[in-house]
């Protein structure tokens, strides 16, 4: 089938504890060139901006995914070519200059005895000759020949389609390796306001203690609360380096170079419009659907070129040029001739070969019709994603915003003595819980619009729509 063969699962949530890789998953990302790239020069001591829009760009240079599909593109240029060779005239420059002693007796030239005659040489003198012509030769009607050309013709559409559709395989490579660095980034931020207040509420509890104000408990439960929180920052902190590095990788930077990210990527509605009209747009839109529909009809005109061999081959061949003994005695020289060539029997090679191109054509065919209904469901489904998504982000919000003033009210309370510090600590959580929630679903809508945008095709203008509000 006229794509990739290679596909980008979603990542994965961003989740405090999911610290390591398992090998298996090490083992698909060195497989999947697209998790790959030719790094560009070395690493310098400056900090690199990078935007959303500039990951992008560095991707669409240095992936490695992009990389190859441009080879393969230059792959069908070449078999194109070769094929268009074998259908164009044949021209040739010949010079020789011979010297040769032939045997008579080797050829079978000899007399029969004859009284007084010494009778012929065994050998001949020794004699040179020149010889020097041009020659062509010519394909005038060959039916298998034109049908493999036009079949490479449509395997170098296809291949020109591929690269097209690798772009958009490394927009959303890069943008859902991007979102993934800003959602740790923010998760590493919310981490650090909740050390920050666990630090300040161990410290008052441990003077209240020290005054006799507090239970003992209080103290200790700020502690334990403390010191996860400090751990929480850890496995945040960790998360985003690495996170980074698989940035770095997707997009050609060296391991060592330092970048910060300028876009902090924030809420933006998705655009209004209904899946059927999303649906249309990406069987417009897709360049793997209009390269499966290339190689679709390569197959076609694989099938007449095997037909083709059972027509009569026309053909045309001449040379010109001069010959003799010296450049001062060169004789004019030239032959002509056209040849007819019909097959008649060639035990089952041609009807097996037709068979096989069929086969293949059906395949083609099939293919091509699974991924025109593969793409309304993968637009289908991203779209579900966002909407749920965005409805994700709308509620955590609101969730955001009650448990910071339930927050309030529990501190209010312990501080009035209404109760012990175990609400407040349980009042911490929720506000951690709460953003949490928010950082997920607001990564989890950015990764639908980006799953969209490959969806429908474009990706790298549309990633630029859906994140701009346009």
């Amino acid at each position: 089938m006229a794509q990739s063969g290679y596909s980008i699962s979603t990542p994965r949530p961003i989740n405090p504890a999911a610290n390591t890789t398992t090998p298996s998953a090490q083992a698909a990302q060195s497989q999947n060139p697209y998790l790959g790239s030719t790094p560009s020069g070395a690493a310098n001591s400056q900090t690199l901006q990078l935007s959303l829009q500039d990951a992008i760009a560095r991707g669409l240079h240095y992936n490695l995914g992009l990389v190859e599909t441009n080879q393969a593109g230059a792959t069908a240029r070449a078999q194109r070519l070769r094929a268009l060779s074998a259908i164009l005239p044949q021209i040739s420059a010949r010079g020789e200059q011979a010297f040769e002693r032939l045997s008579l007796k080797e050829i079978g030239i000899k007399l029969p005895p004859i009284p007084g005659f010494p009778g012929l040489p065994s050998a001949t003198d020794p004699f040179g000759y020149q010889d020097a012509r041009v020659s062509g030769s010519m394909s005038l009607y060959n039916s298998e020949l034109r049908n493999r050309y036009a079949q490479q013709k449509n395997a170098e559409e296809a291949a020109a389609l591929n690269i097209k559709d690798s772009r958009d395989i490394v927009v959303y490579a890069v943008g859902t390796a991007y979102l993934q660095v800003v959602g740790s980034a923010a998760r590493v931020g919310t981490a650090e306001a909740q050390l920050a207040s666990s630090q300040e509420a161990d410290r008052q509890l441990a003077d209240q203690v020290k005054s006799e104000v507090s239970p003992e408990i209080d103290s200790l439960r700020a502690q334990v609360q403390r010191q996860t929180a400090e751990q929480s920052l850890v496995n945040a902190r960790n998360s985003l380096e690495k996170d980074k590095l698989t940035l770095g990788r997707v997009i050609g930077l060296p391991a060592d170079q330092k970048f910060t990210l300028t876009s902090g990527v924030s809420y933006v509605p998705l655009p209004d419009f209904t899946k059927e009209l999303a649906g249309d747009e990406a069987l417009r839109s897709r360049a793997d659907l209009a390269s499966a529909a290339a190689t679709v009809k390569a197959a076609e005109s694989a099938v007449r070129a095997e037909k083709g061999q059972r027509l009569p081959v026309l053909g045309v061949s001449a040379n010109y040029g001069a010959g003799g003994v010296n450049p001062g005695h060169m004789d004019q020289l030239y032959t002509v001739s056209g040849t007819v060539s019909v097959p008649i029997y060639t035990g089952g090679r041609i009807q097996a070969d037709i068979e096989e191109a069929q086969a293949d054509l059906a395949r083609r065919r099939s293919e091509y019709e699974d991924l025109k209904g593969r793409i309304v469901y993968d637009v289908r489904v991203a779209m579900l994603d966002a909407q749920a998504s965005e409805s994700g982000v709308k509620v955590a919000l609101s969730n955001q915003s009650l448990a910071a003033k339930a927050l309030t009210q529990a501190e209010d309370r312990y501080a009035n003595g209404v109760t012990n510090y175990l609400e407040v600590i349980q009042a911490h959580e929720a506000v951690a819980s709460a953003g949490e929630n928010y950082i997920e679903s607001l990564y989890s809508f950015n990764i639908a619009k980006v799953a969209l945008a490959r969806a429908m095709g474009l990706a790298d203008k549309r990633v630029q729509d859906f994140f701009q509000g346009k």
